[in-house]
């Protein structure tokens, strides 16, 4: 089977592309190496012989150019939340746009295709119904998980937005065109080769601050850290698309939430603590009060779906998170310093 996947120097398409060609798929990879730290991965995938076609995936006429595939796992994203809201166009291109131009390559190879969603496509509104205000000054204990049926109407973020709007490009071009899909909703995606900013890999931010002892602060919600989320390593979601892979002719047309759950979450609070004990710098954290119109308290998806299709669960939870993500910092700590601002 040959398989593309875009977004292939990206934290998730290069950890992907690596561990399926370990297990002798024949794998490419498509990226405009435009992302901080994507050289630093397209370093990695020659090591592993894979090869990637430098093109923007908002560019179609050299995306049909390229040679038939049997499967295209798009994984190219513009993924910061705030971000979105300043570079619109950008953040369309990328998401919407490159995605049914890869849904227009499908039809043209008759390729199927898998597709990473976000966990950011659920309303604003909604997160906040569950979480009011007067629980995010104590740790939230709260038990709620988003699943495939839950509410999707009302404001998400411009990047959440392209997200659904692709989903639903995805489904349908399957019915108009006969494409088989799988389409993957997740939680905070989280391990090595990620390269975190302020609003997106925060887990890996954190960490590394810690390492390099930076200032850090507590953003929003009065600024003490008890937001929390639900983090999902990439060994486990690669995991998880192998098995979708291996299953794909009969199991396809289908959407999955899927994420750490009640398995493995934190909070900023604790995952400071888990930082303070791995890397033996305990941090002067900040308070800033100030709280996005993007940003939202809690968030954990429900595995239940995905779980008994597939007889899938997470198998790391957030300390062994932490820890990959840290001992991969230290061993390539010369590589990677000049990616981290």
């Amino acid at each position: 089977m040959k398989i593309l996947i875009t977004g292939g120097c990206g934290f998730v398409g290069a950890n992907l592309a690596i561990y399926l060609k370990k297990k002798n798929f024949k794998i490419s990879s498509l990226d405009n190496i435009a992302r901080l730290g994507s050289q630093y991965n397209l370093g990695l995938l020659k090591i592993n012989k894979i090869k990637n076609y430098k093109i923007d995936i908002s560019n179609y006429n050299k995306l049909a150019k390229l040679p038939k595939f049997d499967l295209i796992i798009d994984c190219c994203a513009e993924a910061a939340v705030e971000i979105s809201k300043k570079n619109i166009d950008k953040v369309v291109n990328t998401n919407l746009i490159g995605t049914v131009n890869i849904l227009k390559k499908c039809k043209n190879d008759k390729a199927k295709i898998i597709f990473i969603s976000s966990s950011r496509v659920y309303p604003i509104d909604e997160i906040n119904r569950i979480v009011n205000k007067s629980l995010l000054k104590k740790d939230l204990k709260i038990k709620k998980l988003f699943n495939e049926k839950s509410k999707l109407i009302g404001p998400k973020s411009i990047y959440g937005l392209t997200k659904l709007s692709s989903e639903m490009f995805i489904e349908e071009f399957a019915y108009a065109f006969n494409i088989k899909y799988i389409i993957n909703r997740c939680g905070v995606l989280s391990g090595p080769l990620q390269f975190g900013k302020q609003d997106q890999g925060f887990v890996s931010l954190w960490i590394w601050k810690h390492l390099m002892k930076q200032k850090l602060q507590y953003i929003g919600y009065n600024g003490l850290g008890n937001q929390v989320r639900d983090v999902l390593h990439i060994d486990d979601l690669c995991n998880l698309i192998e098995l979708q892979i291996n299953n794909l002719n009969k199991i396809y047309d289908k959407l999955f939430t899927v994420g750490g759950s009640n398995f493995s979450y934190t909070s900023l609070k604790k995952l400071t603590k888990l930082c303070n004990e791995i890397t033996g710098n305990k941090m002067n954290i900040t308070k800033n009060k100030l709280t996005s119109i993007y940003d939202i308290p809690y968030f954990k998806m429900d595995n239940t779906e995905v779980s008994k299709t597939y007889k899938w669960k997470p198998k790391k939870n957030i300390n062994q998170i932490v820890n990959d993500i840290y001992q991969w910092m230290k061993r390539d700590y010369s590589k990677v310093f000049k990616y981290f601002k």
